[in-house]
């Protein structure tokens, strides 16, 4: 069977540098020169990284190269070119959080929980991406960095809040990213860059410091394939002690849990959840994804949830978040923050004590209902986005009239005030050549059956496989 592995070795996923290391065919030293460069070349393009770090990216390469010369990897991942988004403390690395507000000059003595976890199993550590201010919105610009582009046009947004990982991922600038997800952040770019990105249950993989915005945001990969999501939470998954809310470590590696048939697995599909208008060609792309599960042996039953749009329930906790991770700002610096994050803060102060507990029972509620409905389906399966990716630079598609990135991104965030397991993979290209995202979501703790059924999809296609032409 003829190597299918790309050329560049940019261009490889995790696990197909993994094998190239334990067979000795490929070191870790070239695989993050080839990254290296083509951060270089591409960034100026896609503006996706806030720093790249060559001076520390080549040694710790080098050690990578060392212990698979002795039999003694790390961790699976060892080796493997990693970026890190902005929101997440880097021992040595500013974390500035796309914010004027934060200065840069000062100790960063800190590695946040999956920093430490992939610093400890030898990632490479190539540099940080981009985010929105505070990681607010949907998309990925914010007062500090500008403007973060699509690697399949770049005329069009990366998505967010974690577009830069994801613009990264799709480019061949690292095959590994770390984002955060509060309300979509690494599902939303990662269907409008074609990558994966992967929300698993609430606590699996640690934070801290605690996020402003509570139990909605969780840390998740972006990789180009599920293979490498699971290589990457086999290494960041487990508790750490200062995240109170850590679940347990896994009991067995995900790595090895993803080959199980689809056969009786029964799926709920719904197109629109009951009250999204989408696009028409990505509504025939998922579709047609859809009918490879059913043919994969999974059992196909076309139905809705049933909840009403939780958008207001989202907005209250969401835009409190906000308002107070601003509230020890000065005048000064608030005049420097991203305008409309400033309004969505203004908004956050303006909900009551009620309102917010108002806000908490309706995601109960929401929680309890979506229990239900997995008792009688093992998955949900969606559309990721109800559009492709829209021009750069603005917070909602032109025409559009909805007032914040909450009104077009439908399918991510109700999974967040639940806390299920959520994934995007890619589906297929529209006529444009802009990707399309499938979305899994599955019962609390059910990550290995997200994962499994995401996996036989991709294994079953070859959307993964494409690669922009920067």
């Amino acid at each position: 069977m003829p190597d299918q592995r790309p050329a560049d070795l940019a261009d490889w996923t995790a696990t197909e540098l993994v094998a190239g290391y334990r067979h000795g065919d490929v070191s870790p030293v070239e695989a993050t020169e080839s990254v290296l460069d083509r951060i270089g070349k591409g960034d100026q393009v896609l503006n996706a990284f806030t720093l790249a770090d060559a001076e520390a990216a080549l040694p710790a390469a080098r050690e990578s190269e060392r212990r698979w010369r002795t039999g003694q990897p790390a961790s699976p991942l060892d080796g493997v070119p990693t970026s890190i988004k902005d929101l997440l403390l880097t021992r040595g690395w500013p974390t500035q959080r796309g914010s004027k507000s934060v200065d840069p000059n000062q100790d960063w003595p800190v590695d946040s929980p999956a920093v430490a976890r992939l610093r400890e199993g030898g990632a490479v550590l190539v540099g940080k991406t981009t985010t929105p201010e505070l990681g607010w919105k949907g998309v990925t610009d914010n007062p500090l960095t500008g403007i973060t582009r699509n690697p399949w046009n770049p005329a069009r947004t990366s998505g967010g809040s974690s577009g830069g990982g994801a613009a990264a991922v799709a480019a061949g600038m690292g095959p590994l990213a770390v984002g955060t997800d509060g309300g979509g952040s690494v599902r939303i770019p990662g269907s409008f860059c074609g990558v994966v990105g992967f929300k698993a249950t609430y606590g699996t993989v640690p934070i801290y410091p605690p996020s402003p915005f509570g139990t909605l945001a969780h840390v998740g990969p972006m990789t180009r394939t599920v293979a490498d999501t699971a290589l990457m939470l086999d290494v960041v998954t487990g508790p750490d002690s200062r995240d109170w809310s850590a679940l347990a470590t896994p009991t067995a590696p995900f790595r090895f849990a993803l080959d199980t048939p689809l056969t009786g697995l029964r799926v709920a599909f719904s197109a629109d959840l009951g009250h999204v208008a989408v696009d028409p060609e990505v509504a025939d792309l998922v579709a047609r994804a859809v009918e490879v599960l059913g043919e994969l042996g999974a059992q196909i039953e076309t139905v809705d949830p049933g909840f009403d749009d939780p958008v207001w329930a989202f907005e209250c906790l969401w835009f409190a978040g906000a308002a107070k991770a601003t509230e020890h700002l000065t005048d000064g610096q608030r005049a420097e923050l991203d305008p409309e994050l400033a309004k969505a803060c203004e908004q956050g102060r303006s909900y009551s004590a009620q309102d917010y507990l108002e806000a908490t029972a309706r995601r109960m509620n929401l929680g309890v209902q979506m229990g239900a409905f997995h008792e009688q389906y093992d998955l949900l399966v969606t559309p990721t986005m109800p559009i492709v990716a829209f021009e750069a630079g603005r917070d909602v598609p032109e025409g559009s009239s909805a007032k914040w990135w909450t009104g077009w991104t439908p399918f991510t965030y109700p999974f967040n005030l639940t806390q299920q397991p959520a994934i995007t993979v890619p589906c297929g290209f529209t006529a444009t050549g802009l990707p399309v995202g499938l979305q899994f979501v599955g019962p609390r703790h059910a990550d290995v059956r997200v994962l499994n059924a995401a996996k036989a999809y991709e294994d079953n296609t070859n959307w993964w496989r494409q690669r922009p032409n920067l």
